[in-house]
């Protein structure tokens, strides 16, 4: 089963890095990387089931939201190549975090079913940028307050 396995440390606490990003239909940390998050029906950001499309063409549904562990768990249903649907199956990404004094471990790790590799070097480039992303936006955030 192919996979990533990404992480950085953000200068934040856990609790604020958390409220920064928990919400599935929001991701205003990330506006280098995703230029448009729509909400897919009537379901909020924070219930699983929650459905959004990316940049026009990632769809992604929640499948869990944990406040007590801080971990945010979907699936991909569609995307561009080597993420279709005829591409890979049963992908999941996790998103979780781990407090680390004043600052917090975030990691991101995803998994899929596939008879290749191909969509290695393609989620684990999208997943740095986030990452990156993340840590720019709310540690520059963090300066403002």
């Amino acid at each position: 089963m192919p996979s990533t396995d990404q992480s950085i440390v953000i200068n934040r606490p856990l609790p604020s890095v958390w409220d920064s990003i928990r919400d599935f239909h929001d991701l205003s940390w990330s506006q280098n990387v995703v230029a448009s998050c729509e909400a897919v029906g009537d379901l909020p950001g924070t219930e699983a089931g929650a459905k959004r499309v990316l940049n026009g063409v990632f769809h992604e549904t929640l499948i869990e939201l944990n406040d007590t562990d801080q971990i945010i768990r979907y699936s991909i249903d569609d995307g561009p190549s080597p993420i279709t649907p005829d591409e890979i199956s049963n992908y999941v990404g996790v998103v979780s975090l781990t407090a680390q004094g004043d600052s917090t471990l975030v990691r991101w790790t995803s998994s899929w079913e596939s008879n290749d590799d191909s969509a290695i070097d393609f989620c684990h480039g999208i997943y740095v940028a986030l990452l990156d992303d993340m840590a720019a936006s709310l540690n520059e955030s963090k300066l403002d307050n």
